[in-house]
């Protein structure tokens, strides 16, 4: 602490100050009221809360929760889930970062977490701690009118039915359906009580936009089983020469069937009035162009890194994950920072038969931790890395031998932001 400035975890007292320099570093306005204090201090562990502390004032904001990810196969590992990173313009530069999350992945590691998850406001910043992007994401904007959909739709023809729902039969619904999405979707975490409240309106902080009260839906199978949920907002456009060209904003569709996820976008799509629908994230394979008569209406608008993932335990990180082939792979996995490093033989059998252990072994690949990141959700290629020379190939033909183990069917997703 030769600079004067103490990295150190909150007591009540300091959250009003903390979450100013929370949205300072975000450049928001800075004002915090009663209500958000109160709010953050019920819904946030602040044994979890860190920050730097000048003396003065804070300058730098931390924080990071329990987390489940979801990895191929359908297993979840716990994860440290890292949020609210700042610092302030003022005190850029020194490291303050890098002590935060120093001591914080060193904290995960001994509470036993298998990874490190954030979602990356910026690219460059944290591959140098180990972090590398694991899933990617699209977001779309669909024209209707170019759609090319049946225009006599008048609902699903497998039996289902699609019904609006309010926010308190939203959620007697969409958590449990989102317990079995989960399972489903590599990348995938699990929603917390207050991610619901979120969603529903019932627990917002005033630097947020404000409140609109979206519309809920949810598709029914034929047995009456809830298997996809949709929530959605409206706006209305200008009507230029009296022609309708409103808006429709998705802001989270899950489902567990593809029978529900069509059904919902063939329900979104076939509103009358609305000529713009934006997708909000989705899975950057996701089916919506190819459910359209024509797969052009939906342009995308984004396709960028996702959520990234920063190994913390090698061996139990590989073998909590299923694998495409049988085969073995050994690893000469490289960590500055000393947390999950060393050589690991993955030995990939059947289902429940994968063992991966430290070994002496010549290494097929040699690789950072970062890039083990990119391949462990089977998003990115070994041969693809190692053409960009950042993955080692020790053996012709290793890399394509990973891949072979390592990449997926469906590319992995994360829906959520955290």
């Amino acid at each position: 602490m030769s600079d004067g400035i103490e990295i150190r975890t909150l007591t009540e007292g300091d959250v009003g100050d903390w979450m100013r320099a929370l949205h300072t570093g975000f450049i928001r306005a800075p004002a915090v009221t009663e209500e958000d204090v109160a709010l953050f201090v019920a819904e946030r562990d602040l044994a979890r809360v860190r920050g730097a502390y000048d003396g003065r004032r804070w300058v730098g904001t931390y924080r990071s929760f329990d987390q489940e990810l979801t990895v191929p196969g359908g297993a979840a590992v716990p994860s440290c889930a890292v949020s609210s990173v700042t610092v302030s313009p003022t005190h850029r530069r020194r490291g303050l970062l890098s002590r935060m999350l120093r001591d914080d992945l060193a904290a995960a590691k001994e509470r036993g977490d298998v990874v490190a998850s954030l979602i990356a406001a910026e690219y460059p910043i944290y591959g140098r701690y180990g972090f590398g992007p694991a899933t990617w994401t699209t977001s779309y904007d669909v024209t209707t009118p170019r759609a090319q959909l049946d225009p006599r739709y008048a609902g699903p023809d497998d039996g289902g039915t699609v019904e609006l729902l309010d926010a308190a039969e939203f959620l007697a619904i969409a958590p449990a359906l989102h317990d079995r999405f989960r399972p489903l979707v590599p990348g995938a975490v699990n929603r917390s009580p207050y991610r619901w409240k979120v969603h529903t309106g019932a627990a917002r902080f005033s630097v947020d936009d404000p409140w609109h009260e979206p519309f809920y839906a949810v598709y029914r199978s034929a047995a009456g089983e809830p298997e996809g949920v949709v929530t959605y907002r409206t706006k209305w456009g200008e009507w230029p020469g009296k022609l309708s060209d409103d808006e429709l904003t998705v802001t989270d569709l899950i489902a567990v069937t593809p029978a529900a996820e069509r059904a919902l976008w063939r329900y979104l799509v076939s509103f009358d009035w609305i000529t713009t629908i934006h997708t909000g994230h989705r899975a950057p394979d996701d089916l919506l162009p190819l459910y359209l008569g024509d797969p052009r209406a939906a342009r995308v608008t984004t396709h960028a890194d996702y959520l990234w993932l920063r190994p913390l335990d090698v061996p139990r990180f590989l073998e909590a994950r299923t694998y495409a082939a049988s085969g073995s792979l050994v690893l000469d996995v490289h960590d500055p920072a000393g947390l999950a490093g060393g050589r690991f033989l993955l030995d990939a059998g059947g289902p429940g038969d994968t063992g991966c252990v430290p070994t002496d072994r010549p290494a097929d690949l040699a690789l950072s931790v970062a890039e083990l990141a990119r391949l462990s959700l089977g998003d990115e290629s070994a041969v693809r890395l190692a053409a960009l020379g950042v993955v080692d190939e020790e053996r012709p033909g290793a890399a394509a031998r990973a891949d072979t183990l390592l990449r997926t069917s469906r590319r992995p997703w994360c829906p959520d932001m955290f």
